[in-house]
Order: C-alpha cells, then sequence, then structure tokens
C-alpha cells in the first residue's frame, strides 16, 4: 500500500522563527541549539538538525480530535525550516535512524484502534499492515523513548 508521511505545516511556525527569547518566553517556547547530528528531529523537515542549527522547543497539540486521545506534547522545530517534507513510500531521516518508534493508529472520529513499535529502518511493512485496515483512518509516529509526535502517516 503507498503511504505518505508528512512534516507540520511551516507557516504555522514561521511567525516564530527569529524571535527573541523574551518573545518565545512569554509564549512558554525554548531555543535550543543542536549539539549532535542526532537527537534534535524538526517535526517540519522530518530531519535532524546539524549541530549549530537553533531549533524552538514547543508543545504542540498533535492529535485534536475531540476524544480521549486528543493529546499534545513537546516537540522541535527548526528555524531554518523553509519547507514541509512530505514523502511518499519513503521513510525520512530523523524517523529511519531511531531504533524505536511507536506507530498508533487512529480512526476517523480520533479513537486508537493499534498501537505497534517497530525499528524506524522497518517502518513500511508495519505502515502497511496497520493502513490496511480500513477502520484507520491515519497513523501517527512517535519516539518510542520520549514519547514525542514525530509524524503523521496516511495512505497515499
Amino acid at each position: 500500500m503507498s503511504f505518505v508521511i508528512t512534516g507540520l505545516a511551516v507557516e504555522e511556525f514561521r511567525p516564530l522563527f527569529g524571535l527573541s527569547d523574551a518573545d518565545l518566553a512569554a509564549r512558554g517556547i525554548i531555543r535550543q541549539t543542536a549539539t549532535a547530528p542526532v537527537g534534535f528531529p524538526c517535526r517540519i523537515t522530518l530531519q535532524d538538525a546539524k549541530a549549530g542549527e537553533t531549533l524552538l522547543l514547543l508543545n504542540y497539540e498533535h492529535q485534536p480530535a475531540d476524544s480521549p486521545y486528543r493529546s499534545r506534547h513537546a516537540i522541535f522545530v527548526n528555524e531554518s525550516a523553509t519547507e514541509t517534507c512530505r514523502a511518499v513510500d519513503e521513510i525520512p531521516g530523523c524517523l529511519a535512524v531511531r531504533p524505536y518508534i511507536a506507530l498508533r493508529a487512529y480512526d476517523a472520529a480520533g479513537m486508537m484502534t493499534a498501537a505497534e513499535i517497530s525499528s524506524g529502518a522497518d517502518l513500511p511493512p508495519v505502515i502497511d499492515r496497520m493502513l490496511a485496515d480500513p477502520q484507520v483512518a491515519y497513523l501517527h509516529a512517535h519516539n518510542a523513548g520520549r514519547g514525542c509526535f514525530a509524524a503523521r502517516i496516511d495512505r497515499a
């Protein structure tokens, strides 16, 4: 089955890029500098930031469905992001390198119907299997360790 993994819309975050630390703090956002090649995954580009790049750490509602599974969590967005990732039938870099990704399947009402854990490199068959269920409307990928939302996955 063909699938598409999408990052968050850059337009949603662009007004925050370049704000002063004080202006960010007033919004509950912290600017951080990447210190390693892995560990600072941008939810827009779906790539890990390079050492020295700045990211915004903020709380984001990734599951706005009016259900018991409504959810928000901390995410990073890279201040140099210019385009939202849309990866068709491929696993973007920040997912592929993770040892464990939790996939959560949701129906059209935002109710979780299934969940599985896989290595990032081994996600395609798990995605295919989960999306083969006609009850599943979409998937969310989460970094299993910290539980952070990573990306949304839909049928292409």
